[in-house]
């Protein structure tokens, strides 16, 4: 049985502003309990997106916390612009941080009005994508540390919040992958001054 790992990272560095609607997932919080890192293998299906994001968080701030960087905690705006871009490439098929209708990570973040007018900012994503246990929080996470773009983003101190978007399933028809469980990460990270 094959099962696949992918992984795409963009970096996003600009000081300006934009404005723009809002909302969703976990206030602000920066979970890296050992119960959400217990999560780390669980098998990511509808009922456990949520102990897959938690397991996320946690696993990205032990990465951070082992280089004396600060947690990152969750932004509810980030949240809504990853998982909004998760279900959109299991729904249209695609593995890409521009969308088919050409919008950019830049204007999905932004649109979420996550960074106040006239304020400064960095923004980034990593997404990715498996099947089987591949598709697993640790998984996931361990593809990005080895991957000097991800690992830019995760281990990037200018990073206070972030947003984890998870939807069950894979971002393209493959008849070898047929009936496999899978899933589809979006972390997008920001910062704002």
């Amino acid at each position: 049985m094959r099962h696949r790992l992918f992984t795409r990272v963009v970096v996003l560095v600009l000081a300006s502003y934009v404005a723009l609607p809002a909302a969703a997932h976990g206030a602000g919080r920066a979970k890296s309990s050992t119960a959400a890192c217990a999560s780390a293998q669980v098998e990511v299906v509808t009922t456990t997106v949520a102990k897959a994001a938690d397991a996320t968080l946690c696993l990205l701030n032990r990465e951070r916390s082992a280089r004396n960087l600060k947690p990152l905690r969750i932004n509810p705006k980030l949240t809504r612009a990853a998982l909004a871009h998760s279900r959109n490439m299991v729904e249209q098929r695609f593995f890409e941080h521009d969308s088919p209708d050409g919008r950019t990570p830049f204007q999905r973040m932004l649109s979420t009005q996550y960074v106040p007018k006239g304020a400064t900012w960095t923004l980034g994503e990593n997404i990715g994508w498996g099947t089987l246990a591949l598709a697993q929080p640790a998984a996931l996470v361990k593809a990005w540390m080895d991957s000097p773009g991800h690992r830019q983003n995760i281990l990037n101190g200018r990073f206070r919040e972030i947003g984890i978007g998870i939807a069950v399933g894979v971002p393209l028809r493959d008849s070898s992958l047929s009936g496999q469980p899978g899933a589809t990460y979006t972390t997008d990270f920001g910062f704002h001054g």
